[in-house]
């Protein structure tokens, strides 16, 4: 009697991990889909942090501008595509009032992206009629993307939409940083002094960068609504930690392996994707989901930290060699 017991208990044991293997196996294509629309805002993030090398906070609004826009359009009757060329507008110029805050109000760039994101927060709930959110169900609406279609084998997978977005995305950005006009915006990011002695305009040109960068933040956010069903006001809360664990984790990963921009933006787009699969994971193993916050805090912090180790650890071989000789 004792052996069976101790059989069935082995095979109820075995039985429940199979279960929750097939849970997590069925949410991965979620995770994967929402890693890659929260690729694309770290798209935009890369610009500003990596290119300009300016500490941007509008995200934090601009990604719910975009989705309040795009809710508000497409509830309206609009095209769902001429809603995401609105969103991109509308995150245009979410840059441009951060862009002239910095430059022609001599704000630092970081207060400058925090003002713009606190007057946001009131022009968002204006967007959405006074309202905190706004659902747009696909059982209404015509959406692009949607994550009921998450696990479908078919043209509607937002997997299948969202990577043809990202690369439509990235061969975009990367014939525009390929230009005249985008050489001089790596430019102004590297060294704005030598910028400035070849004739460029750096104020125009981190202008121009900012609004770039909320554009594509803000059409993320519009397609964030669409895969979610709604739009919140709250619903870029933490977004600009999420685009630099992105950014970071896709540069720690495959930094040594990628040094074609193209490639390089890939790989922000693979690190947002493989943040959110390993949340997942964790989730999966029982993490409350009230200290997400903390532990995208502490993901970031390691990985923004394992550069400085890394230089040490080389910097610290070095001395013992030349010590050695």
């Amino acid at each position: 009697m004792e052996r069976q017991g101790c059989i069935r208990c082995s095979l109820l044991f075995v039985g429940g991990m199979i279960v929750e293997l097939i849970k997590l196996i069925n949410a991965l294509p979620g995770a994967a889909a929402q890693g890659l629309i929260w690729g694309i805002m770290a798209i935009g993030v890369y610009i500003t942090y990596r290119i300009l090398d300016v500490a941007d906070l509008t995200v934090d609004g601009s990604i719910a501008t975009g989705g309040a826009v795009a809710a508000v359009m497409i509830t309206s009757g609009w095209n769902v595509g001429v809603s995401l060329l609105a969103a991109f507008l509308a995150g245009v110029l979410a840059g441009l009032a951060t862009g002239l805050f910095h430059t022609r109000m001599g704000i630092p760039a970081i207060l400058s992206g925090i003002l713009t994101q606190l007057g946001l927060y009131s022009i968002n709930l204006r967007i959405l009629g006074n309202k905190a959110n706004m659902a747009i169900s696909v059982n209404n609406f015509h959406l692009i993307v949607s994550s009921r279609n998450a696990r479908q084998m078919s043209l509607e997978n937002p997997i299948l939409i969202l990577v043809i977005f990202v690369a439509v995305l990235i061969g975009g950005m990367y014939w525009f940083f390929g230009t005249e006009y985008g050489c001089s915006l790596r430019a102004t990011g590297a060294n704005p002094n030598m910028a400035r002695a070849q004739g460029i305009n750096t104020e125009t040109g981190k202008v121009v960068g900012l609004m770039l960068s909320n554009g594509i933040v803000s059409l993320s956010g519009a397609l964030l609504a669409q895969y979610q069903g709604f739009a919140d006001v709250g619903m870029g809360r933490g977004a600009i930690v999420i685009g630099l664990a992105a950014v970071i984790i896709g540069e720690v990963v495959f930094g040594k392996l990628f040094h074609n921009f193209a490639l390089k933006l890939m790989t922000v787009a693979v690190g947002a994707i493989l943040y959110y699969l390993v949340i997942q994971v964790v989730l999966w193993l029982g993490l409350n989901t009230n200290d997400l916050k903390l532990l995208t805090a502490l993901v970031v912090g390691v990985f923004l930290a394992i550069p400085h180790w890394r230089s040490r650890l080389v910097s610290s071989a070095r001395r013992k060699g030349g010590q050695h000789a």
